[in-house]
């Protein structure tokens, strides 16, 4: 039965963990000021640049994840990412950042399914026969 629905599967795990990447980029585009200001604030050095790249890997890897074009790799960079983000944004010496931190270590185990499996047929890597 599984196997009849992989590529559908696929496609919406696909679909689903962009949604957390995508959105976010272009929020980081509207308030770049003040997400920098946020950046700074918590310490990240360089908070221009540091804020540009978030966007990159947001918007741009959480494109190619929607899209499943070098599939693997996206998720990858989104998976190593989300890991340090997530120390420097929600660090478990706060105990109210646990959940949050957790939350997003998850999103790196599915993101690193993603690397493991592929994007699946429904997907342009599959189209360009990668």
């Amino acid at each position: 039965m599984f196997t009849s629905l992989q590529n559908p599967l696929s496609l919406i795990g696909r679909v689903l963990l962009s949604l957390l990447f995508i959105p976010a980029g272009f929020s980081k585009i509207g308030g770049f000021a003040g997400t920098v200001g946020y950046a700074a604030a918590k310490g990240v050095p360089l908070p221009e640049v540091a804020i540009a790249v978030a966007i990159a890997v947001e918007l741009g890897l959480g494109l190619l994840l929607l899209v499943g074009f070098q599939t693997r790799w996206a998720a990858l960079g989104i998976a190593f990412f989300t890991v340090v983000i997530s120390f420097i944004f929600h660090p478990l010496s706060d105990p109210s950042q646990a959940q949050a931190f957790f939350k997003n270590i998850a999103v790196v185990g599915g993101l690193l399914t993603v690397a493991a499996w592929g994007a699946g047929a429904w997907s342009l890597d599959a189209k360009r026969g990668a």
